[in-house]
């Protein structure tokens, strides 16, 4: 509780937000971001006060979300630390509330061109705007959603309801990223997920580079070391995701060389070199001085004042990718206009046909799922060799396994069934099947849970890392209840037919967000079914070997029931957009349609005959070692039990011959 720290709780927001500020206001005026519009321009107030609202959100919704995940990975629950987070998360919403609710003012303001007044037909086409426009609604629902989470962040204080208000906070995050250049731009997936990626990754890193200065005084130094080094893993992680999302982002607005001489490319070069140098001085401190800090009053020092050097690289870096939002573009990024129908569909023309080649080169990179893949295949392999160094096994079959189910999903979301399938229902079976049959397979046979429990250290203070939320998860009433084997067939077979028969399909062709839901929902559904009758990592329940050679052939029947189902179908599922492609190549819609009911019956068939094998050796081999082990309880105890056993018979015939008689 020294002065230093309770003046760097002021000095240190105060320096982030104005270095944030200069870093906009030049950026603004370098960039052409708030220069007067030739038409309709809503005027200066409307011009400079907009992207000010928007880094106010932008800084108060990092607070926000970073304060509670560290909090949850690095704090202890009922300690006055993890009280200050969760109180700094509550102000931070209430800021990032009332910021909201500005920036959608001054953004119906900007694009209606409207002129505040206090009459009846002002407040009309505010509400009309609010609730009819896809726009208006982006900013009524985060202002809600900040609401709601300034009162929950304030009220809870027990871990479950943290990690609820938590996944919230970040949630109320994602519409944010649907706002400036990415809605017209004709790589539209991309340009949006990459940009909702950077946001969330930058709120975590920021907000809880925020929270370290706000819960110093309260914490010893020997326990503000342990949250340091807690915090750097998670800052690592969020500079890996901003670094790359915000290369895939800018690949979309900056197409070639000369781009980065515009004005645009000069303020993403001022945000590239303020990143660069924070992943320097976070390389630094994670290797050099964090543990060191703990005997040694100079290194202390030093770290601090590097903490203060990031408040400012941090706000030039918030208001340079403020300004990015209002500066016009170099290139011309603009979904293309045209007769192709599949354009005002998808915002992409009908790609060149499927050939064999495309199988292996067509690539439609999907950036969650890239993230996904990467992070399985490090941590994964990260878990092997901690274990190899301290002397522990692990089969190298699961491994390889492991690798290859997250390869496939990569091929699956980034490769060509993720470039196909909007325009082919037969790619998109493709793709489910793999999803919930083949992928799953090879994943639940990693096990990943039973690696993570034995590679990933205890913790004994009462926090609560990776191992103690992944125990905490699999023994929840939530995962006994879906675990089960019963309701982990039930939501395999029942989502085929209520996602396909239902206007879900129709939601994930047009929504993204709907497209995002389905790929983790069936990929969820398959492996928690696989789980079920194959995985060793630790589920509440599991059937008997018998009962799960029933459940799978009950499952199978039902599977191959809805493949034919689909190929007698006379029409088209989702007729506006299979049947509205315009596609010149290929079988027809209806043919294809055919096709894809072919490949539910027949794919689904192989994992499952594979499933159905594994189970029967895992019984024989379950069976085995029931033997050897009474064997060896015989062993021990010179077949005690048996002999016993036969005396009590022979005291019973005994018994029967003295009653004849």
């Amino acid at each position: 509780m020294t002065l230093s720290a309770r003046a760097l709780r002021i000095a240190g927001p105060v320096l982030l937000a104005a270095a944030a500020l200069c870093a906009l206001l030049i950026a603004l005026a370098f960039g052409g971001g708030a220069a007067p519009l030739r038409i309709g321009d809503p005027g200066p107030v409307v011009r400079w006060g907009l992207p000010l609202a928007t880094l106010g959100v932008n800084l108060s919704a990092a607070l926000m979300a970073g304060a509670l995940v560290t909090a949850l990975f690095a704090l202890r629950q009922g300690s006055r630390a993890f009280d200050v987070a969760l109180d700094s998360a509550s102000i931070a919403a209430a800021v990032f509330t009332v910021a909201s609710a500005v920036t959608g003012f001054f953004t119906f303001l900007n694009v209606l061109n409207a002129t505040p007044s206090a009459d009846q037909l002002f407040g009309q086409q505010l509400g009309r705007f609010l609730v009819e426009t896809e726009l208006g609604r982006t900013w009524l629902i985060t202002t809600v959603a900040g609401a709601a989470l300034t009162v929950l962040t304030f009220a809870v204080r027990s871990w479950t309801a943290t990690l609820l208000v938590a996944v919230l906070a970040l949630a109320a995050l994602v519409p944010m990223g649907t706002q400036g250049h990415t809605g017209d731009e004709s790589s539209h997936k991309i340009a949006m997920v990459s940009l909702v990626l950077h946001i969330l990754a930058a709120a975590v890193w920021l907000g809880g580079l925020l929270l370290l200065v706000f819960v110093r005084p309260v914490l010893e130094r020997p326990a503000m070391v342990d949250v340091l080094s807690r915090y750097s893993s998670i800052a690592l992680v969020a500079f890996v995701v901003v670094a790359v999302s915000g290369t895939l982002r800018a690949s979309v607005s900056v197409v070639g060389w000369g781009d980065l001489l515009s004005p645009y490319g000069a303020i993403l070069g001022v945000k590239v070199v303020a990143l660069l140098a924070l992943g320097t001085l976070g390389a630094w401190y994670r290797t050099r001085l964090i543990r060191s800090m703990v005997h040694k009053d100079a290194a202390n020092r030093r770290f601090w004042t590097l903490i203060v050097l990031e408040f400012a690289l941090m706000g030039i870096a918030s208001g340079a990718g403020a300004a990015l939002a209002r500066t016009p573009p170099p290139a011309d990024t603009t979904a293309p206009v045209g007769s192709d129908p599949a354009v005002f569909l998808t915002n992409a023309p009908v790609p060149p046909e499927l050939t064999a080649l495309r199988w292996f080169t067509q690539w439609d990179i999907d950036p969650i799922w890239a993230f996904a893949v990467g992070f399985g295949l490090f941590f994964y392999l990260a878990g092997v060799w901690r274990l190899r160094r301290r002397g522990d096994r692990w089969p190298v079959y699961r491994t390889v396994l492991w690798s290859l189910g997250l390869l496939a999903l990569l091929w699956v979301t980034c490769g060509p069934v993720n470039a196909y399938q909007d325009y082919l229902f037969s790619i998109h079976m493709l793709g489910h099947m793999l999803l919930t049959m083949g992928i799953p397979l090879l994943l639940v046979a990693g096990a990943p849970v039973t690696l993570a429990l034995r590679a990933i250290r205890k913790r004994d203070d009462g926090t609560r890392g990776g191992r103690e939320w992944i125990l905490w998860a699999v023994h929840s009433p939530f995962a006994r209840v879906v675990t089960h084997p019963l309701v982990a067939a039930a939501l395999f077979v029942g989502s085929l037919w209520l996602f396909y028969y239902s206007d879900l399909f129709r939601w994930s062709l047009y929504d993204h967000l709907g497209h995002e839901w389905m790929t983790v929902h069936f990929l969820i559904t398959g492996y928690l079914f696989v789980q079920s009758l194959i995985g060793i990592d630790p589920v509440p329940y599991r059937f008997p070997y018998p009962l799960r050679l029933i459940s799978l052939v009950a499952v199978i029947a039902m599977h191959a029931f809805f493949g034919i189902a689909i190929m007698m179908q006379t029409g088209l599922f989702v007729a506006e957009w299979f049947g509205s492609m315009g596609r010149t190549w290929g079988p027809t819609p209806l043919e294809d349609q055919y096709i894809g009911g072919g490949l539910a019956w027949a794919i689904g068939e192989i994992p499952s005959l594979i499933l159905g094998i594994t189970v029967a050796i895992q019984w024989s081999r379950s069976d085995e070692r029931s033997q050897r082990s009474r064997d060896r309880h015989a062993d021990r105890t010179g077949d005690a039990e048996l002999e016993e056993y036969n005396a009590r018979l022979a005291e019973l015939a005994e018994r029967d011959a003295r009653v004849g008689r």
